[in-house]
């Protein structure tokens, strides 16, 4: 195999698909990525079993084949490279030379008949979205993912087909992210699946702001065609919990807050909240919000916010974690709180179609 590419070209494959390689593997093959050379162009791949990804490159190609070389360390020497034209070039023994400028490095690979294959998506379920809309939706929702590996249903995002409607769900059993994106597919291709966290976290990171980018789905597998870039993973296996009942039917009050000042008042309060504890206190008066924390061996923050507020006196405490997460993922400038009492879920929602659920903790 001989092929030339600019620097930054082969950079950008080996990055696309270098994050799937586990740093914890017994194969050495899996920590390497499958280099292929056609015409005109050259493809990588990476699998870890569970997660795998390909995407393809234009390159100057004077000699076909393929090997497999450590992804990591080969993308190190790649970025470390001068910016001009990359010689690369790979033997019958799987020995890889690469030159650029006054550079060389030579590095010992596998054969790419021990890589294993990316599955088949064969006879799949296909739905067509705007790469916005699914990047958007999981940044809004993929930040509740549980990362409780005992509760393995848990560890991923729910994708749910209905009514022309994908709804997408997280949930660690202490708060719940949900958003809708609109979509159009035929009524037999209606049903559930869940996505591991770790294609989720892939997917949001080849995902862009234009386009469209299609979803494939079988039995147990999952894959996604990005502008050219296929993600393939396994989904995890098992019935997701009714997360429909955890959300209040009706709320009692609702307070308009601005979205970064609320924010930025959590964020500051926190730094005295125990690890104990670990919760900050909103008191509701008349229009005044006031965000307390209380550590005894440590110290208290308080800190007031003017909203327009006119029921009854009361208090409710969250995890300054859980609250500021939405607060971070969400683009609007104001969010609406609804709550009910001090020991019923409070809800974060904005103008489009998301929610956040959020349990109290105990106010001692």
């Amino acid at each position: 195999m001989k092929f030339s590419v600019t620097k930054d070209k082969l950079l950008e494959g080996l990055q696309t698909v270098q994050n799937v390689v586990s740093t914890r593997t017994t194969l050495p093959i899996l920590s390497n990525v499958l280099i292929q050379a056609t015409e005109g162009r050259v493809h990588f791949t990476t699998n870890d079993l569970d997660v795998g990804m390909s995407c393809t490159i234009e390159a100057q190609v004077s000699e076909s084949g393929g090997t497999t070389l450590p992804a990591r360390r080969l993308a190190s020497i790649v970025k470390e490279l001068p910016a001009s034209e990359v010689e690369f070039e790979v033997d019958g023994k799987n020995t890889a030379s690469i030159r650029c400028g006054q550079s060389f490095f030579k590095m010992m690979g596998l054969s790419e008949e021990e890589f294993p294959a990316l599955p088949k998506l064969e006879n799949s379920k296909t739905f067509t979205f705007k790469q916005r809309d699914l990047k958007d939706g999981l940044r809004k929702t993929s930040y509740a993912i549980s990362t409780d590996e005992t509760r393995y249903v848990l560890n991923g995002v729910l994708f749910s087909f209905k009514e022309n409607r994908l709804t997408l769900v997280a949930t660690d059993g202490r708060r719940l992210a949900l958003v809708d994106i609109e979509g159009e597919f035929p009524r037999g291709q209606e049903g559930d699946l869940i996505v591991p966290a770790k294609c989720v976290t892939e997917l949001q990171r080849i995902l862009g702001e234009d386009g469209e980018m299609r979803m494939f789905v079988t039995e147990n597998q999952t894959g996604f065609d990005v502008s050219g870039k296929l993600l393939v993973s396994k989904l995890i296996e098992g019935n997701y919990p009714n997360y429909r009942q955890v959300i209040p039917p009706e709320t009692k009050e609702r307070i308009t807050l601005e979205r970064e000042l609320l924010l930025n008042a959590v964020r500051r309060v926190a730094l005295l909240s125990s690890e104990k504890s670990n919760s900050v206190k909103l008191n509701f008066t008349k229009n005044n919000l006031e965000i307390t924390a209380n550590t005894p061996e440590v110290g208290e923050a308080r800190e007031s916010l003017a909203v327009q507020y006119k029921g009854k006196e009361f208090s409710i405490a969250f995890n300054p974690g859980f609250l500021q997460d939405p607060l971070r993922n969400l683009p609007d400038e104001q969010v609406h709180l609804d709550l009910i009492d001090e020991m019923s879920p409070g809800v974060i929602r904005i103008g489009t179609p998301f929610l956040y659920v959020l349990m109290p903790m105990r106010i001692s």
